[in-house]
């Protein structure tokens, strides 16, 4: 296995680099059009951070719209007190500290706390952005040597923070070594191990998917992306770009949106998006329902809005376009689907009564 040192970064920091080194992280360096009159809210950046880079700036027309919502701090982050700070139980003990093991074939693998963005309604509110809980190189050693010493795992999903916010040279040492560990534990099929990176880099910055790192990344196949596309107004000319080298690198892509109030939580924008989504290869995978974070709860919809927006896309739109929606349980349960029970009618000893997105009903026998 190779053991992960303090890797310098690139001598001559690249483009995506030198947009970030000039993200805002202050409210005063917000334009005026943006600026709120609220002293408080210095208050919400002490204690969550803000960075807001100047691609996704660009997006941002005028306040309290959808991609305003996402990415500059509110008053109610501190003021909402519904929420825990880590509801889904990802800080396990028995376990390092950078690994999630909820599921028996797969772990979470926290790799970074820092983002391009610092999205308002993070799940890991508690720990992205602060410069002490940063993953150290013995921290990674520890997950690498749980990930080796448990032959069970055959799915190690890379996450954060955002793994892609790491050096090609640091990313690497970390991909090739699960893989390494990943791709002698075959099956009676010859099928190895998967790798996943969890990311919304291609939303929010998209330059950094440069054609060096795609060279990278297709080294360690069979290697998967997740990112993470909330809005159609983030499916600009730059993240279709991104997608395309991605998936021209052999790389699925898979979407897994968050339902959010004042957001995306209308059926047009959910049709929009995941049609845009589509037409740059991205599979739409997951919608989940806002984890019950604290400092998010004014993001946070009813359950049911959530159904109505599966029952809006499931028959209207491409199958390849619909997500799965669903809730990760609070305590720890994982995901679950969250399903309009109004499809399976009846289930009796000859057969199952079902209905279709049009409210007919249709039968299939039992043998």
């Amino acid at each position: 296995m190779i053991k992960i040192t303090k890797s310098d970064e690139e001598s001559e920091p690249p483009d995506w680099r030198r947009i970030l080194a000039q993200s805002l992280t202050n409210l005063s360096e917000l334009p005026e059009y943006l600026k709120s009159p609220d002293e408080k809210l210095q208050e919400v950046v002490e204690r969550y951070p803000m960075k807001i880079n100047p691609y996704y700036l660009g997006l941002i027309k005028e306040k309290e719209d959808p991609l305003y919502n996402q990415a500059v701090p509110s008053l109610e982050e501190i003021t909402n007190t519904f929420g825990e700070l880590d509801p889904l139980h990802e800080e396990q003990k028995g376990v390092p500290e950078l690994i999630t093991h909820r599921y028996p074939d797969r772990v979470l693998f926290l790799v970074s706390n820092q983002c391009a963005m610092y999205c308002r309604f993070c799940t890991r509110k508690r720990k992205v952005g602060d410069p002490t809980k940063q993953p150290n190189s013995k921290q990674i050693n520890e997950g690498l040597e749980y990930i080796a010493s448990h032959s069970e795992i055959k799915d190690v999903l890379l996450s954060g923070g955002d793994p892609l916010i790491l050096s090609n040279k640091k990313l690497e040492e970390i991909i090739s070594s699960v893989y390494d560990i990943l791709s002698v534990r075959k099956d009676k099929y010859d099928s190895s191990g998967i790798i996943r990176i969890g990311t919304r880099i291609p939303a929010v910055l998209p330059q950094r998917i440069t054609p060096d790192l795609c060279e990278m990344l297709k080294k360690y196949h069979p290697l998967y992306i997740n990112t993470h596309f909330n809005h159609p107004k983030e499916i600009t000319p730059e993240s279709r770009k991104a997608c395309t080298m991605l998936t021209n690198a052999g790389i699925p892509l898979g979407n897994q949106t968050v339902l959010l109030k004042n957001v995306n939580n209308n059926i047009k924008t959910m049709k929009s998006l995941n049609r845009g989504l589509i037409s740059m290869r991205v599979k739409p995978y997951y919608l989940y329902q806002c984890d019950p974070v604290k400092g998010v709860g004014h993001f946070i919809t009813p359950p049911e809005k959530i159904l109505k927006i599966y029952e809006s896309l499931r028959g209207h739109i491409s199958g390849l376009a619909v997500p799965l929606p669903v809730i990760d349980a609070p305590g720890g349960g994982g995901k679950i689907p969250f399903l309009p029970e109004r499809y399976i009618k009846e289930i009796n000893e000859k057969g199952v009564f079902l209905t279709n997105y049009l409210g007919y009903t249709y039968f299939y026998p039992r043998v």
